[in-house]
């Protein structure tokens, strides 16, 4: 392999096991690791479940920006439990009301060349510096924070070739946008996206992280950019360019698929409810009445964003019917908003200014009116994810979400200049920003008096149990196609300050789509030992939430068994213990109807050996007997029997 693509090369860079051959397991050296508090509430559980004494990764830091409103004790109690965490096991501590972890991790930490894990799926916005970014599991993390390689399918690499430059009106969430609409919620899986060709020379860093957040919503491993002048210029920005490294394509590499999108040719274009891959062009929902327009989160984070913002509703009045809210992305964004005049153009034009944090875009607050429209330029709009039950979220562009605003209907903002004779605004990025660390706690260097601070709330992890021979149990929830794991444990301002306590967060499990699960998963445990799910296509597609592993799991889940998976959602049911079959033929799929028993034999001798896993189903009015199959390493199998990654690590630390 002369010639190297950048994906390429930074994983040969840090390969410890295994080879570049899409599909099979390698094993990856880690240097950077990302926690949220959504999820680092279980990856602090677990590395003391762990018996970790000290982060072994070069930066790992603790973010606190989803769970926010301190409506009584739980999320208050939580942050004082994550900064002692933080300080126990030697990792930075980003305060509540810092900012978003994404892109306050590229500004403070990101440098090119380095790989990061994340407890959160968007991790791969760091893809946007030239890094090796990849959201997962929470336990995949503690173990990469533990020393441990991190473990993933070799996926392979689909080279973009950007060539032109964006029209006016047309910005980077219109290029993501694009790929969406092209390849849809699962067209990534099992991919890297590397955008490569002329195009980049009028994408900024910040640009690229948009494309690279939403590659989430692909479906794919990670986004990779290559690090160039664009992202020198960025880290000087930041006053760390001693940080930068130039990592470029070799001339002549190659790509295992390819795809080209000609920037000249694109036009502003909307995700409709309920699935960011559901993409049209603006002009064809145009003319929509909206209630809400919401700018921000880690999709359309950067100082660029709320400019736009600002410059197109300066001097004038948002419509009367709209809320608009501004999610900042950062006190250091706010403080440069100030400086350039964004803030002020905003406030004075109506906008709802939030803390710094995920906010509306987690269903932490801002949930829209019942019944009506919702303008968001964030990544996801599953169902129900915004804290309303019939919400009709749209994602979009700044420059849509700002002119459609200005006029309570959704808007073609190049109709602007015939409304408004506006002119597209020009920004011109600052050379140095004005840069904010007064909420970044180092790690303290004399742990030995450090305990944890746990609050009522927070409860140690429940055991896990390995993988039995023979079962005979229920089909408790049979699924469609692409179920998000917002669907299989709810997000939002209700639910997720109980990400510390399983017994109690488990009660929401599948509650989107059924909300009699939680008491029929009781009693299914008592009398049978446990239950399974089926579902279709792209099973749990969404966030890294590993509480739509782990609250099943402690509901007595032992298989599903789906068409095919996500790749995080899969990771984490291995993590936790819980078996991922699939259909060896899928049609089989409409051989089981809720409801129906599932009988194995055989099972843990099957699952070692890689035989056929032959099941009857008995289904109200018929018996059938089906073939399954899993696709799990060597490694997972073994993970697997002895109930998950947790055992095996206190199995190991204590031999």
């Amino acid at each position: 392999m002369d010639s190297l693509n950048v994906s390429q090369k930074l994983i040969q860079s840090h390969l410890i096991q295994g080879e570049l051959k899409p599909g099979t397991e390698i094993g990856l050296k880690i240097d950077q690791a990302l926690l949220q508090d959504a999820t680092g509430t279980l990856v602090q559980l677990e590395l003391e479940a762990m018996g970790l004494e000290r982060a072994k990764t070069e930066v790992a830091v603790q973010y606190v920006d989803h769970n926010l409103l301190q409506t009584d004790y739980k999320n208050a109690d939580d942050h004082l439990f994550l900064h002692s965490a933080a300080q126990k096991f030697g990792l930075w501590f980003s305060r509540p009301g810092n900012g978003v972890s994404h892109p306050l991790h590229m500004q403070r930490f990101g440098i090119p060349g380095k790989t990061l894990v994340g407890s959160d799926s968007h991790s791969c916005a760091a893809g946007s510096l030239g890094m090796l970014a990849i959201g997962t599991g929470g336990l995949d993390v503690a173990a990469a924070i533990a020393g441990q390689p991190y473990f993933v399918k070799m996926p392979k690499i689909m080279g973009v070739k950007l060539t032109g430059k964006l029209p006016d009106w047309v910005s980077a969430k219109d290029v993501i946008l694009e790929m969406l609409r092209r390849h849809d919620v699962k067209g990534g899986v099992g991919k890297i996206i590397e955008y490569y060709g002329e195009g980049l020379e009028y994408l900024s860093a910040m640009d690229r992280h948009v494309i690279a957040n939403m590659g989430a919503e692909l479906g794919a491993t990670t986004t990779v950019f290559p690090s160039d002048d664009k992202t020198r210029s960025f880290l000087k920005s930041q006053d760390r360019e001693e940080d930068w490294s130039e990592i470029l394509p070799d001339e002549g590499c190659s790509y295992d698929l390819e795809d080209e999108i000609i920037l000249d040719n694109l036009i502003p274009l909307i995700a409709l409810p309920t699935s960011p891959g559901n993409v049209v062009p603006v002009s064809e929902v145009a003319g929509k009445k909206i209630s809400q327009v919401v700018i921000g989160s880690s999709a359309n984070p950067g100082l660029r964003d709320f400019w736009m913002a600002g410059a197109i509703v300066k001097d004038k009045a948002v419509h009367s019917e709209v809320s608009f809210d501004i999610n900042p992305t950062s006190r250091q964004i706010i403080q440069n908003m100030i400086e350039n005049k964004a803030f002020a153009n905003l406030i004075k034009a109506g906008a709802r200014f939030h803390q710094s944090g995920c906010m509306g875009c987690i269903g932490m607050g801002q949930a829209p009116a019942s019944n009506s429209i919702s303008l968001r330029t964030m990544p996801r709009n599953f169902p129900d994810r915004s804290g309303t039950k019939d919400d009709q979220v749209y994602l979009c562009s700044p420059e849509t979400a700002a002119a459609s605003a200005l006029t309570g209907e959704i808007t073609d903002p190049r109709k602007l200049k015939e409304i408004y004779e506006m002119d597209y605004p020009k920004y011109e990025a600052p050379q140095l920003e004005i840069i904010n660390m007064e909420m970044l706690v180092p790690p303290t260097k004399n742990k030995s008096e450090i305990k944890l601070k746990k609050g009522p709330n927070i409860k140690s992890l429940p055991e896990m149990k390995g993988l039995k021979a023979e079962y005979t149990i229920p089909v408790l929830l049979k699924m469609g196609d692409n179920i998000s794991t917002d669907e299989i444990m709810k997000a939002g301002a209700e639910v997720l300050p109980f990400r510390s306590n399983i017994p109690e967060i488990s009660k929401f499990s599948y509650t989107v789509i059924d909300d009699t699960f939680y008491k029929r998963a009781l009693k299914s445990k008592e009398k049978y030992g446990g239950h399974i799910v089926v579902a279709g296509e792209n099973y749990a597609q969404g966030s890294s939430r590993e509480h739509a592993a782990i609250a099943p799991k402690y509901l007595g889940q032992v298989a599903v068994i789906a068409k095919d998976y996500a790749r995080i959602a899969w990771q984490n049911l291995v993590n936790f213990g819980i078996l991922p079959l699939e259909f060896e033929n899928p049609d089989d799929y409409d051989s089981i109807e809720d409801g129906a028993i599932i009988s194995f034999k055989n099972l843990k001798e099957n699952v070692a050996n890689r035989n056929a896993i032959n099941i009857k189903v008995e289904n109200k009015n018929e018996e059938k007997e089906i073939l399954l199959k899993h696709s799990m390493s060597d490694r997972q199998i073994e993970l697997l029997m002895k109930g998950g990654v947790i055992n095996d690590f206190k199995e190991k630390l204590t031999s």
